[in-house]
This record gives structure tokens, sequence and C-alpha cells, in this order.
């Protein structure tokens, strides 16, 4: 997310004892400087490191009053998984924001007991926002599985629970007529414009978007590397985004 400093969020510029300017991560009682370009790869594994220390540090203080065998318990041991500590800093964000709720409500219940019914059930009451549904049942999936792994658990509940279809129609695309008002509302120069003209002329995730800047620029080429897949790209530069 991105905040109105134009960083990541609990990021903030601050100048350090010898008066540089840098960004500052600050959540809870968890602080410290980032290095490297806001939005870059580099930067952005540093920013998951980041709140990975605010998960690890709010572990360790929980970890005297958090039942063995609980839900708690596994999402502390699930943090410190390999399959989680592998996740890309943005994917790790979104997956622990989705736990962090589920551990709100179900933290101290023992997951000895979770049957698939149950979970069917959890699943179930978020019918009416079906993404969201869908999004807590596969992390609950990949959860569980560690539950198993480390013998909390005989075999995973979440598995085979259905998923919800999506009921919209997806985004509308702009017509020409759109195109030419939202241009006109934001001339060259702004902030939109550059926003609008990295997306329709490079064709590129929101996500790569928002991380290019005149350093991935190589000649008549952008040179980038997706989030995502980890592809490295070589864009051609279009005249219009020139």
């Amino acid at each position: 997310m991105r905040t109105r400093s134009g960083l990541p969020k609990f990021c903030c510029w601050a100048v350090d004892r010898h008066g540089k300017r840098r960004v500052r991560f600050r959540k809870g009682g968890f602080s410290a400087y980032l290095t490297g370009t806001p939005w870059t790869p580099a930067f952005m594994e540093r920013y998951g490191q980041a709140l990975e220390g605010v998960t690890v540090q709010a572990a360790n203080i929980g970890a005297s009053r958090t039942l063995p065998g609980s839900v708690n318990a596994l999402v502390v041991s699930y943090y410190k998984s390999p399959d989680f500590r592998g996740l890309k800093a943005s994917t790790a964000t979104v997956r622990r924001n989705i736990i962090e709720s589920f551990r709100r409500e179900h933290g101290d219940k023992p997951v000895a007991r979770l049957r698939h019914e149950h979970i069917k059930n959890i699943i179930g009451a978020k019918s009416e926002t079906p993404q969201a549904a869908n999004n807590l049942s596969k992390v609950l999936v990949g959860m569980l599985r560690h539950a198993v792994d480390i013998g909390m658990i005989a075999s995973n509940p979440a598995i085979g629970v259905k998923r919800f279809k999506s009921h919209g129609e997806g985004f509308h695309t702009w017509s020409e007529a759109e195109v030419a008002q939202f241009e006109a509302s934001y001339p060259v120069g702004t902030q939109e414009r550059l926003a609008f003209a990295l997306l329709v002329y490079t064709a590129q995730r929101v996500a790569d978007v928002g991380r290019m800047g005149w350093q991935h620029v190589k000649h008549d080429r952008i040179a980038v590397r997706q989030e995502k897949t980890d592809t490295p790209l070589l864009l051609p530069l279009h005249p219009e985004l020139a």
C-alpha cells in the first residue's frame, strides 16, 4: 500500500544523526532504516524483512502467553517456516494480513480439533465477499499443511473446501472518449498522467509499474524484473511514454 509520502505502509522519510535523509520503518515497538530506492526489488526485500522483524518480535513477546497446540502457536511456527519465509515480500504481507485476521478470531482454539466442516463454515461465513473467502481458504490450506508437517494435526481439514464463484463482470475497459477525457484532465507532467502512460505503454502489472523509475531506462528500453514471476524484461520505450 502506497502512502501519501509515496512510501510503503509503516514507512516515512526521516533524517538520521548524520543529517542524511533516509526511509524509516516503524510499527509497534519495532523500528529500522531501510536502504535502497523505494519500491525497487532490493528495497522491498528489506521492507519484507522489517515486517518479519515485527512478527518475530511480537511472537517473542507473546510466547509465554501462547497455548501449546493452539492456532496462535501454529501461526508463530508457520511464520518461521521455510514456506512462509520463502514468499516474496508483497505476497507475505498479504498473507500475513489474512492470517492475523483469522488469528484474532480463532487464536486460542486447539488446532487438533479442527474439522473439515469447521473450515467450511468459517469460509462460508464470508460468502458475501467471495474473493476474500477464497483467499482465506487458500491461506488456510498452506498453514494447515504446515500443521500436518509438524504433527499438530493428522490431516489437512482445509483441503477440498469448495471455492466460491466470482459473480463480478470484471473492470470496465475504457473507451477512446474516456481515455481522451482522462488525458484532458491530467496533462503530461502530472503524476496521474505518468502512471496512466506507464500502464498503457508497458502493459505491466500495477506492482511492477509502481516500481519503475529513470534508473530502469536503458537507451530505448525499460529494463525491469517482474515481481510475481521474477522474469527479466526489456520493454520498448514507446514515443508517447518517452
